[in-house]
């Protein structure tokens, strides 16, 4: 397969799809940013020749735990709905976690950081809003930083540490849901993401069905050519100012604002025009 330039605009925006099924996402982003499919990951034999038949020139990449992502044609979107059944609220509630099947997002904030396409589309069910989610423990992490089910107890005063009449601090932290989790791996991937969750009512259809729609956009352009270029570039003045685009942990001291956001070409209208396109139904706004 010949692989077109990410800067080619004149050729249909390519789409790379996981977890596909039949391809009801890939239709909705194909309408909505005017793309193609290019190839796609589907391990249902049954399911995947479905896709095939509406998408005979798009390759099955099977399992997406032994894709060499080094050797997938590069695309300008990703697509996909990983597997649902450890967030749904009518399942177990196992979670995103690594060893369940929700937990192969893993697998698919891999291929964005391999692939780094403008665009990212995940759909999912409700119960990714409330499922819980841990991390997998790093090599040398023996306190489990990540995950925070061994924080202070409620009630507990730690040795040496005069007691608080407010019971500041006292109260372990908010448990890590499987939204949050999504989310804050797609901002670590220097990701800009818009959520929302509604039921397929509101567009119109005759039942709920309600699921979480997940849309972004990669904040830097060709992010693999940072490392091209020095961290801090002199002013004509001789003085050392910071790049705009350059990457920055959450304590660095504060700096010059920026002057400009990066262009985002060929961007949708609206998120509800996909949310519409996906029901099937038309219309580009929510009867809310």
């Amino acid at each position: 397969m010949a692989a077109q330039p990410l800067t080619d605009r004149t050729a249909p925006l390519r789409v790379g799809s996981l977890f596909s099924g039949y391809g009801g996402l890939d239709l909705a982003v194909e309408e909505v940013f005017g793309a193609r499919t290019i190839w796609f990951s589907e391990i249902n034999e049954a399911v995947a020749r479905v896709f095939s038949h509406h998408w005979p020139d798009a390759p099955n990449l099977d399992d997406i735990t032994t894709i060499d992502w080094n050797t997938v044609p590069p695309v300008d979107i990703l697509c996909g709905g990983f597997p649902c059944q450890d967030v749904s609220t009518v399942g177990k509630m196992a979670g995103l976690k690594p060893g369940t099947r929700s937990g192969l997002w893993a697998h698919m904030a891999a291929a964005i950081d391999a692939l780094q396409p403008e665009w990212v589309v995940i759909e999912n069910v409700r119960g990714l809003l409330s499922a819980p989610a841990s991390r997998a423990t790093l090599e040398g992490d023996d306190n489990e930083q990540r995950n925070h089910g061994d924080a202070t107890p409620t009630g507990a005063t730690p040795r040496g540490v005069e007691p608080d009449p407010w019971y500041l601090g006292e109260t372990a932290p908010r448990p890590l849901r499987a939204a949050g989790a999504v989310l804050g791996d797609l901002a670590n991937l220097r990701y800009d993401a818009q959520w929302i969750g509604l039921p397929a009512s509101s567009i119109g259809a005759p039942h709920p069905r309600y699921r979480v729609f997940i849309i972004a956009h990669r904040t830097l352009p060709n992010p693999t050519r940072l490392g091209r270029f020095p961290w801090r570039r002199k002013s004509p003045a001789g003085e050392i100012q910071a790049r705009d685009d350059r990457a920055q942990s959450p304590g660095h001291r504060p700096g010059a604002p920026r002057a400009r956001r990066f262009p985002r070409p060929e961007e949708p209208e609206t998120l509800w025009s996909l949310i519409g396109q996906f029901f099937n139904d038309g219309e580009s706004t929510p009867k809310l």
